[in-house]
């Protein structure tokens, strides 16, 4: 999606993404204080801002990232009393002893970046010392309008293929993102919890008319024959609500 790693997107899908996460899943981590908490691709750092204050503390977030000033933002951006500190580089590098005193794994919004060998190292690195895992927001690739209209399953097909699409010969998991991880941390050894999470955007939401504008630009970049240019007008011209599927998954060893 068009922008999708920005800040001004990240702060503008923060109150959504807040009001979507599966807040029931988190009794179910039973952790136990001081927390130790590793937040892969943190960017803004909204996750921590939502989850921290969900936990018991005293609690130690490790940001990790691969943009510099996602990080800084997201470090002075935590809530009061929690303590902090940055890493930058690639999250698919995770190792089992670098999880060594990890209480919880967490994530927004990023499985489905990821290709199915690297959740399977994932799932494995988080076994070796049993840490758990609460990956949140992983998009499913359902799409429902109201009103709807004709071309929307045609789009909506369109945009999976392209979240499924091939980067520098990585396949990403896209809307299989939540099923392959399931799969990867229960032969792992854990017991998997998935909940759903759904955006519901209103017709005055200001995330749904850009979420629409980025939804149609994948879609068109994996199907440049569908005319969407119609379609944004239509949509455009009168309110629409839409409901976007996404999972939130729990993994305890």
């Amino acid at each position: 999606m068009t922008g999708e790693f920005s800040s001004t997107w990240l702060t503008l899908r923060e109150p959504a993404d807040a009001a979507a996460r599966a807040t029931g899943l988190i009794g179910a981590l039973e952790l136990t204080p001081p927390l130790v908490i590793r937040d892969l691709g943190c960017g803004t750092g909204s996750l921590g801002r939502w989850l921290a204050p969900l936990l018991p503390g005293p609690q130690h977030w490790i940001l990790q990232d691969r943009d510099p000033a996602l990080l800084e933002h997201a470090a002075a951006h935590l809530p009061d009393g929690v303590t902090s500190e940055t890493q930058l580089g690639d999250v698919t590098a995770l190792t089992g002893d670098d999880l060594k005193d990890t209480s919880l794994i967490t994530c927004s919004a990023l499985l489905d970046l990821l290709t199915a060998d690297e959740v399977g190292a994932l799932a494995e690195a988080c076994a070796v010392h049993g840490t758990p895992v609460l990956f949140t927001l992983s998009v499913l690739g359902e799409v429902s309008f109201d009103p709807a209209d004709d071309r929307d399953a045609e789009i909506t097909a369109a945009f999976n293929a392209h979240q499924r699409r091939t980067v520098d010969g990585r396949r990403l998991l896209g809307p299989d993102a939540a099923g392959v991880t399931a799969a990867a941390f229960t032969a792992a050894g854990a017991q998997v919890t998935v909940s759903h999470s759904p955006w519901r955007l209103g017709p005055d939401s200001p995330l749904a008319a850009e979420w629409l504008r980025g939804w149609l630009d994948a879609a068109g970049d994996e199907r440049p024959d569908l005319r969407l240019d119609d379609y944004l007008r239509a949509r455009g011209a009168g309110s629409f609500a839409v409901t976007v599927g996404h999972a939130d998954l729990v993994a305890r060893f």
